[in-house]
């Protein structure tokens, strides 16, 4: 891959890291984990560097169900502790990522009344696994009861609720007609969490120069009291000193060890897979609200409508690493089969999948427990790389925990070295959630004061995808025009200029699946494409033969599946 990305960015991307290898903090790993501990560390002022072998939150955090949860299920496997986390975090993320992250009403549906009742509690008591059982309404009431109780924060959010089977149909009329009852409660959600992402990243690198970032960057080895690091781009190799080394690389945390010299066995991660549909009728079923329920072989099931589509998921399945994972034919089966089960009136098939994913969940190591049963927990495993370089391995952790875990993460490693915390994260905004207007009538009022040589709809709807971010894009439009994409008037080419320049973009697919959500919501065609591809290379000096090789790079992962390509 080197000798073909050669030309697209020339000797400068990585200069700011060649002119000052050293730093106190090397972390390794740009999914959202390394990320929050990336932001924390910055806003104590330590000299920190974040590297990340692909995109910025292109990995495991790429391949999300989009929620932000307390994980209600947990409470059966006893991890209190991380529901009563979850919850709290969830709401300071409502609270400070309000452009990214909303409320979303989840319901439940029930088919028994009692079934599960007797293998929970011992499941609770002992940590037995069992057999994997569909919940009954008397053990979700329970369950229910205690999440409210764990995430009420003021009354921030409603209590659950049940209905019997007659109010639920009429409710919910496509329901399969042999639900007993439905529970209904409120999580959240995010529509596009790559971007969220891109905000906290923002946030630590403007705390001052002394945080530094880079993508397309991998850590390769140790030598000579040394981390080596690869830039994808080139081929080309250098080393960094760092006082402490943190392995935030999620999935492949054994694998980043192993590459340092100093192999370890402590995850064991599963498959989750995804699909998203474009089905009016399921879209219109799921009536704004996620349907949530787990299925009696113990795997999670999820719908819910978002960016007009319907995301569909998810497996639980084992994998090793080193193999290629993918969203296969029998896991969207599998997905067909629990759409009808709980609507039965609805039909789904393959020519309606406008996007599918899998990734691997970060997961310890756990023998042959069943997955549903692993716990979702984190915890932080100290080494030492060569004669004595402290590493911190980050095991575990999940979305809706990351900032804590980046805290908790920071912490440690302030300890090591000997300092203090001097800033704390809990109520701090993100991103473009600071000064963001939260009601319709606000945001009106935001977007006519902000509308800069563009439209007040315009800007409203920049607001909307950016946060109060916006306003850098709007200033770049003033200088570069708001023209609309020929093949995509929802984007501009002022707009794709100004997150080239700004969002660290270096390929074709950093645009597609992570500045924008184009891919995701079966937007993409063959000639906007060639459009984007154009513009990318206007800004980093492409030739022909790069356009054509970045253009393949996404028609070959087209053929696999991974996308529809109109």
């Amino acid at each position: 891959m080197a000798p073909a990305r050669r030309e697209q960015l020339g000797s400068e991307r990585l200069a700011h890291v060649r002119r000052d290898p050293q730093v106190e903090v090397l972390i390794i790993g740009g999914g959202i984990n390394g990320l929050a501990t990336f932001r924390d560390l910055a806003l104590q002022g330590v000299r920190v560097l974040l590297v990340e072998r692909n995109d910025f939150c292109s990995g495991a955090s790429a391949a999300s169900s989009h929620m932000i949860h307390g994980g209600v299920r947990y409470l059966e496997n006893g991890e209190l502790r991380l529901v009563k986390e979850s919850l709290q975090e969830r709401n300071r993320l409502l609270a400070a990522a309000p452009h990214y992250v909303r409320p979303l009403k989840t319901t439940i549906p029930i088919f028994s009344v009692f079934s599960g009742l007797l293998a929970a509690p011992l499941r609770l008591l002992t940590h037995t696994q069992g057999k994997p059982k569909e919940r009954g309404a008397f053990l979700i009431k329970v369950g229910l009861m205690l999440y409210d109780t764990f995430g009420r924060d003021g009354g921030r959010m409603p209590r659950h609720s049940f209905l019997g089977k007659k109010k639920s149909l009429a409710q919910m009329p496509y329901l399969h007609p042999d639900v007993k009852y439905t529970a209904t409660y409120y999580d959240a959600a995010m529509d596009n969490p790559e971007r969220l992402a891109l905000d906290v990243l923002r946030d630590g690198l403007d705390a001052g120069p002394h945080a530094r970032a880079a993508n397309y960057l991998s850590a390769v080895g140790f030598e000579g009291e040394s981390v080596v690091v690869r830039d994808e781009m080139t081929g080309e190799e250098f080393s960094i000193s760092a006082n402490v080394v943190i392995n935030a690389s999620g999935p492949w945390t054994d694998l980043t060890n192993e590459g340092l010299g100093m192999p370890t066995a402590f995850m064991g991660g599963t498959k989750g897979s995804h699909i998203v549909l474009d089905n009016p009728e399921l879209f219109a079923a799921c009536d704004g609200r996620e349907i949530f329920f787990e299925n009696s072989d113990g795997r999670i099931v999820l719908m819910y409508p978002i960016v007009n589509r319907v995301l569909v998921g998810t497996t639980d399945i084992p994998v090793d690493m080193r193999d290629e994972v993918v969203c296969t034919d029998e896991e969207v089966d599998y997905f067909f089969d629990l759409v009808k089960h709980v609507f039965p009136g609805i039909h789904t098939d393959h020519s309606q999948i406008v996007y599918r994913y899998s990734g691997v969940r970060p997961l310890p190591a756990s023998g042959d427990t069943n997955p549903g049963f692993v716990s979702r927990d984190y915890r932080i495993v100290h080494g030492r790389l060569g004669e004595g370089i402290p590493v911190l391995s980050l095991v575990g952790g999940k979305w809706t925990t990351f900032r804590a875990l980046g805290e908790h993460l920071a912490d440690e490693t302030l300890a090591v070295l000997g300092k203090s915390r001097s800033v704390g994260t809990e109520s701090l905004p993100i991103g473009g959630g600071r000064d963001f207007p939260v009601t319709q009538s606000t945001k009106a009022q935001w977007a006519r004061e902000h509308a800069q040589a563009i439209t007040p709809e315009r800007a409203e709807q920049l607001l909307l995808r950016y946060g109060t971010y916006a306003t850098r894009v709007i200033a770049d439009l003033a200088v570069w025009g708001d023209e609309p994409l020929e093949h995509h008037p929802g984007y501009s080419v002022g707009e794709i200029r100004s997150l080239i320049a700004r969002e660290w973009v270096v390929t074709l697919s950093d645009i597609v699946h992570r500045r924008t959500s184009l891919a995701f919501s079966g937007q993409l065609s063959h000639s906007l494409l060639s459009e984007l591809a154009q513009i990318m290379a206007s800004e980093r000096g492409w030739s022909s033969e790069v356009i054509a090789r970045e253009i393949m790079s996404i028609t070959v992962e087209e053929g696999s599946s991974q996308w529809v390509l109109s």
